[in-house]
Order: structure tokens, then sequence, then C-alpha cells
């Protein structure tokens, strides 16, 4: 829901992808936050203008590509660093994935210059914004999650190892709920391994991340059912698709038609004679 007006707005939602509480989106001016907590976990990052906080009696800052990551209960404030204002984009986790001793680190270092994390979460805001694209934003989520442990712990990101079989194993598991679907969580369960490792096994074994492939496989069971007449509207429903908007976005990226035009393209291919042999 988008409210406010035409300087000062504000829209917010709750995904369905586990571990995000609340989606916040805002574009302030005057607005001044008072001192405040939160219980769970704020990741900024501000798209217009700059912000300024103190957190635990300390002066912050956010703009441009900073990324700032706000543990739960430590009071905070924050306002436009300009008469500007600023546009922020929020995300508000919970605690499934931050150790206590995280929360520690964070009041230490709350604002990170890192392209990779930053480019993450712009990408993770886009998942978030289209309807039956779970998959894609829990996968980016746990991507952000190690990328933030990391940040925070100073760990090595190039020890970690390939997972070929891994791999295959999600592949196959993805084929068999292609229509049906399966979330992160549910996958890293079934294939007794931590969610991330699966994204990134899968991702250097076969060149792209998990949702991607998923997307991929409705979209070819999605051809035969259009090119033998069902409504585009039903092909949606019985291959996995949100909706038929949802379909018709992928389609088109992947084919490069919309499934109507695809549909429509079998009746303009004249029929073979039959051709009789003695």
């Amino acid at each position: 829901m988008v409210v406010g007006n035409a300087v000062e707005q504000v829209r917010a939602w709750q995904p369905r992808v586990p571990g995000i509480v609340e989606v916040f989106h805002a574009h302030f001016v005057g607005h001044v936050y008072p001192m405040h907590a939160h219980d769970s976990w704020t990741l900024l990052i501000v798209d217009d203008g700059a912000v300024r906080y103190d957190l635990d009696r300390h002066e912050h800052g956010a703009l441009g590509s900073v990324v700032s990551l706000l543990p739960p209960y430590v009071p905070h404030n924050g306002q436009a660093a300009t008469a500007r204002g600023f546009r922020k984009r929020v995300l508000y986790l919970d605690h499934a994935h931050f150790s206590e001793a995280m929360i520690g680190y964070a009041v230490d270092s709350p604002t990170f210059t890192d392209p990779l994390l930053h480019r993450r979460i712009r990408q993770l805001h886009a998942a978030l914004a289209d309807p039956g694209e779970e998959l894609e934003s829990a996968s980016r989520l746990a991507l952000i999650h190690e990328r933030l442990r990391d940040l925070l712990r100073g760990t090595d990101p190039s020890a970690r190892r390939a997972d070929p079989a891994l791999a295959h194993r999600l592949r196959g598991l993805l084929d068999s709920r292609a229509a049906e679907g399966i979330s992160l969580t549910e996958a890293a369960a079934v294939l007794h391994a931590d969610s991330t490792h699966l994204i990134r096994a899968f991702s250097r074994e076969f060149g792209m991340p998990p949702h991607q492939y998923l997307i991929s496989r409705r979209v070819d069971l999605a051809r035969p059912l259009l090119l033998g007449g069902m409504p585009a509207r039903d092909v949606a429903a019985a291959t996995g698709f949100h909706d038929q908007p949802h379909l018709i976005r992928h389609f088109k990226r992947i084919v490069g038609t919309t499934p109507g035009q695809f549909a429509r393209s079998s009746v303009l291919v004249p029929p073979q004679p039959m051709v009789r042999t003695r």
C-alpha cells in the first residue's frame, strides 16, 4: 500500500518470504525519526539523498552505495541529511540467520560500502515487487544473509567448496516439482543441506540459480499446452505460475514472444499433405 502526498510517500507490505518481517519503501523530506528500537534487524539502502542517524550514541550516515544494518533492540533515530530529503528501501529481517554476537558487531560497524551486497539487496527488492517470485526472493535473501555474516565476522568466502553431486540432486528435485513448486527451506530439508550452499552449488554447476532454472522448466511445460490450444490463464495455473501476467512476463523473456503470439503461430503453419506410399 502506498500512502502520503506528492512529497512524502510510504509503501509497506509483508511478503510471503520466510525471514522477511516487512518491506518498507519511503520518500521523506521533513520527517524526523525520534529515538526508537525494533525487535528485528533493519537492512537499509538509500536510493536518493542521504540519511543521518545516531546508533548507540554514535553518528552514522547512509547514501549512495552504502548499506546500513541496524541491530534489534538498539535505539536509533534518523532524518534527512540535506534539505532535499531522501528515498530509502528497508527490509526488516527476523533473527533466524543472525547470532546474538552479531548484534555487537553491527553496533560497532553498522555501515558497509560493499557493491556486491548493495547489488544483491537491489535485486531482492526487485524480486519482492513481483508476485510469484518467492523462490527467487528466498534465494537472494539467503545470499544476503551470507554476505552480511562474512562482512561482520571477517570470513573469507573464497574458501567455500564446490558440490556438483548436491547440485544434480537439487536439479532432480526441481524437475520432479516443476509445476508444483518447492520452497528453498523445503529443498534444503529434503536434501539435508544449508540453503545458501544449495544455491551456490547449483549456480556453480549449471551457470544459473535454482529459481531461474525452475522458471525455464515451467516455460518448457507451458509451450506444448499453448500449442495444443489451452488458454493462457489455464496454462499458467497448470504449470506453476502465480497468474497469467507472471506467465507472460517470463515466457516473453525466455521465448521472445508472448504466450498468445506463440499459440497463434501454430495456426500459421500450413498442414503438410499426406504422402501415400505403395
